[in-house]
C-alpha cells in the first residue's frame, strides 16, 4: 500500500518476483478490495496466482504521518500486519516502500533487535568502479551515533556483503573527512579504536570517494552523513541519465554520433540506474526487512523483493548472530567490555 503509486506498483512488481522465483509463495498485505483490484488488472497465469494471498489490513500508514500515528493509533495498518506475519513465521521477509520512519518504528516494536545490537541500520548496496558494489550504512535510522554504534554498523555490515561472497572476509572502512588517524571528531576516532580492536577485516579510515572506488567492501557512518550521501547518489544518477537521454536528441549530428557510441552509453546507462540497487535493508531486527524508495517503478521494486529473498535464502540473520557472538567482547584495553550497549 505505500510509496507513491501503492498497489499499481507493488502488486505487479510482486508478480513479476513470483515468476522469477516458482518456489516462493507471496502474501500481499494490504486493503482486500485494493489489492484484489490490482491483481485483477494483472490478468496473471492463474497458477501463478495459486502462490499468492492477500492479507486483509483494514489501515494504510500515509507517507506523512508522524511515527506516534503509526506505531500507536494504527494498529491494524498494513506495516503493522506484514511485521507480524514475520514475527509469527509465516513470512520469511517483509518488503515496503512506505514511510521510512514509520516502518523502521513498526518493525523495531513488532520484531525486536538482536542480542547485542542497540539499534538498527539502514544498509544498501552502491556500485563502484570496481564492477561491483559497496555496502553502505548507516543511510538515516540514527542521525546520532556512539562509537560502539558504528562498531556494531560495521559487524551488520559485514554479513551483508558476505550475501554475495558467502567465503570472504568484507574489508570495512570508516567514512571520515581524511584517512589519516587523527582526522575526524572524538566519536569517529573512537569508532576506529574498536574496529582496530575488533577481528573485523577493518582496513582504517575512508573518504567519500572511496565508495564509489571500491577501496573497501562496506563503508560505515552515522545515518545524518549516510543519508546526505545516499540522496546525492541519487540525485547524481538521475542527472546522468537525463543527460545521455538528451545528448542522444540534440541534433542531427549528436543523433548520428549516438547511434555509434548508444552500446557503450547505454551500459553506462544500465550502470548508473539506481533502481537496480534499490532495496535497503534494515539490519539489526529479529527478522528479514526491507524498505524500498517511496518512488521505486515496477522494476525497481521488483529489484527490492530480490534482495529480500537473496537475504533469506543466505541465511543473512544466522551470519549477523553469528560474527556478533565472535565479537561480543573486544580485547582487553580496548575502551568497550561489550558490544551489549547495556554494559
Amino acid at each position: 500500500m505505500g510509496g507513491d503509486f501503492g498497489a499499481s506498483v507493488t502488486v505487479p512488481a510482486a508478480l513479476g518476483f513470483a515468476n522469477r522465483y516458482p518456489d516462493c509463495e507471496l502474501l500481499l498485505v494490504g486493503q482486500q478490495e485494493t489489492v484484489e483490484s490490482a491483481l485483477s488488472q494483472c490478468k496473471a497465469d492463474p497458477s501463478l496466482l495459486e502462490r499468492v494471498e492477500v492479507v486483509h489490513a483494514s489501515e494504510v500508514v500515509l507517507m506523512d504521518d508522524p511515527v506516534e500515528v503509526a506505531l500507536r493509533r494504527k494498529k491494524d495498518s498494513s506495516m503493522r500486519v506484514a511485521a507480524e506475519l514475520v514475527k509469527a513465521g509465516r513470512a520469511q521477509a517483509c518488503v515496503s516502500a512506505g514511510n521510512t520512519g514509520a516502518w523502521m518504528a513498526i518493525t523495531r516494536y513488532v520484531l525486536k533487535t538482536l542480542e547485542g545490537i542497540d539499534r538498527p541500520a539502514i544498509a544498501t548496496a552502491m556500485p563502484n568502479q570496481k564492477g561491483g558494489t559497496t555496502t553502505v550504512l548507516d543511510l538515516g535510522a540514527n542521525v546520532d551515533c556512539t562509537a560502539e554504534h558504528l562498531l556494531q554498523f560495521a559487524i551488520m555490515g559485514t554479513a551483508l556483503a558476505q550475501v554475495n561472497k558467502p567465503d570472504s572476509q568484507p574489508s570495512v572502512g570508516l567514512l571520515n573527512i581524511g584517512e589519516e588517524v587523527i582526522k575526524g571528531n572524538d566519536t569517529v576516532k573512537l569508532a576506529a579504536e574498536y574496529l582496530r580492536a575488533s577481528h573485523l577485516n577493518f582496513y582504517g579510515n575512508v573518504e567519500g570517494n572511496d565508495i564509489f572506488r571500491g577501496t573497501v567492501d562496506v563503508v560505515v557512518c552515522d545515518g545524518f552523513v549516510g543519508n546526505v550521501v545516499l540522496k546525492a547518489v541519487e540525485g547524481l544518477a538521475r542527472m546522468l541519465g537525463s543527460m545521455i537521454h538528451e545528448e542522444f536528441h540534440r541534433s542531427p549530428l549528436t543523433k548520428l554520433a549516438g547511434l555509434f557510441a548508444r552500446p557503450v552509453l547505454n551500459r553506462f546507462k544500465k550502470r548508473v540506474d539506481n533502481r537496480q540497487y534499490n532495496g535497503a535493508a534494515l539490519l539489526g531486527l529479529r527478522g528479514v526487512v526491507f524498505k524500498s524508495h517511496g518512488s521505486a517503478d515496477v522494476y525497481a521494486f521488483g529489484c527490492a523483493l530480490d534482495r529480500a529473498y537473496d537475504a533469506v535464502s543466505t541465511g543473512l540473520l544466522d551470519r549477523i548472530a553469528s560474527t556478533i557472538s565472535e565479537l561480543t567482547r573486544l580485547p582487553a584495553g580496548s575502551g568497550a567490555d561489550s558490544l551489549d550497549p547495556q554494559k
